[in-house]
């Protein structure tokens, strides 16, 4: 991609402008889209009032003035902030269902909900490693209290076998919780 953009005038000269070089790629209600400061974008109906700020933190990737950082699935931190500017109802799309000969069809009409956003701004803090590594042991407490009663027969069976129980493959489920929990 070029950080350039052409323009032809009406002498045929060729005049180059720079872009504003700083873009990110944010999921916004599940889609995805190329962003940039004061961009205007049509989204899926989102739960905000009109004229109120709404942030999405699921950015995937970010340009920076040619540094681009791409998120692991989402950069820790950067964010995106835009002004919902209205709601509106997109074009009519015609659902026309035929299948020939057969006398059938069937006609059906469809507006997409939209919601018309302004970007105000791309936050590139925080692309760093290390605010993963201080999640992991979060999920290794959660790790120590295990809820056996939820787990299959076969499940309890393998976590038994790990602790070195002996006779575990002729216990019954409430036999091998109770043996586990002690």
């Amino acid at each position: 991609m070029h950080p350039h953009f052409h323009e032809v005038n009406a002498n045929k000269q060729v005049l180059i402008r720079k872009t504003n070089s700083m873009y990110a790629i944010v999921e916004i209600a599940g889609q995805q889209f190329k962003v940039a400061k004061d961009q205007k974008v049509y989204v899926h109906r989102l739960q905000a009032e009109e004229g109120s700020k709404v942030t999405f933190d699921n950015v995937l990737l970010l340009d920076n003035n040619g540094s681009v950082t791409v998120g692991a699935p989402a950069i820790v931190g950067a964010s995106v902030t835009a002004q919902v500017l209205g709601h509106l109802k997109g074009d009519k799309v015609i659902v026309f269902k035929k299948k020939r000969r057969k006398g059938y069809q069937k006609k059906n009409g469809h507006r997409q909900y939209l919601s018309e956003i302004q970007i105000e701004s791309i936050t590139p803090t925080g692309a760093t490693k290390s605010a993963k590594k201080e999640a992991a042991p979060k999920v290794e407490v959660t790790e120590t209290a295990v809820d056996y009663s939820s787990m299959s027969v076969a499940e309890l069976r393998e976590v038994a076998k790990e602790k070195s129980i002996e006779g575990y493959s002729s216990l019954k489920k409430a036999e091998l919780i109770k043996t586990l929990t002690k």
